[in-house]
């Protein structure tokens, strides 16, 4: 699992080019160190997710939790939302042991971040595709696919988590594929329900659906719009 770097075009342009000719060399100076400071802050975040990813993946529950804040959120498709650190570390207990175990797959790929961090350098947003391959004994396997919208805080100089929230688009058999073989999602768990319910109601494939974009045209600047198909029953819930 190996996140893809943030193009170096859109970190720069936090600061214009221009603007440099009509400062002092205290003040560009102050300036570049800022710039650094954002390089640094994508390339911290960058690792981070890579690293939840990496535990995510190999049942490593309360590792990955721990990347967390304290009041961190984890929403996974239609299961609803977990708050906190130990909440959190229990629900992923649902996908599997601790550790996972023979005959469990668990693989959930992390590519295309678009990282955008605050002016101030204290919170962070991020986009990332997911590529899923699942397994666990007694069932075929399972691929997927789907995106995260992602928020993240920096405390005392560490980036941690503050909501994870993976939009699952398309879940399928592994033999029949996604046209023969759609599968739906699985809803808020009985065993160990959510503290809140899904933020978003919305149906996977066949149905289509993208979740809001979190930045910016990189050109014109403009909010991106998402154009929805028909659906009754997508809707946000808060």
């Amino acid at each position: 699992m190996r996140a893809v770097t943030l193009p170096m075009a859109l970190v720069l342009s936090l600061v214009p080019v221009a603007a440099f000719a009509q400062q002092t060399p205290e003040a560009r100076l102050a300036a570049y160190r800022e710039r650094v400071e954002r390089l640094e802050d994508v390339e911290a975040i960058e690792k981070l997710q890579a690293t939840y990813g990496y535990y995510f993946d190999k049942g490593l529950w309360s590792e990955a939790a721990d990347l967390f804040a304290a009041d961190g959120t984890f929403e996974y498709g239609q299961m609803g939302v977990y708050v906190g650190r130990e909440r959190i570390r229990r629900a992923m207990l649902l996908f599997g042991p601790e550790g996972l175990g023979r005959g469990y797959l668990n693989n959930h790929m992390l590519l295309q971040p678009i990282i955008t961090v605050a002016p101030d350098g204290k919170t962070a947003t991020g986009r990332w595709q997911g590529m899923v391959m699942l397994s666990e004994p007694g069932a075929n396997g399972v691929w997927g696919v789907g995106q995260y919208e992602n928020a993240y805080v920096k405390e005392r100089g560490v980036w941690k988590i503050s909501k994870l929230h993976f939009y699952v688009q398309a879940m399928a058999d592994y033999d029949l594929g996604f046209m023969r073989g759609a599968l739906r999602m699985e809803g808020p768990s009985a065993l160990f329900p959510p503290d809140r319910p899904p933020t978003e109601v919305y149906r996977a494939f066949p149905q289509g659906y993208a979740p809001p974009f979190s930045f910016v045209h990189p050109v014109t600047g403009e909010p991106l719009p998402v154009t929805q198909p028909p659906d009754d029953v997508a809707r946000p819930q808060r």
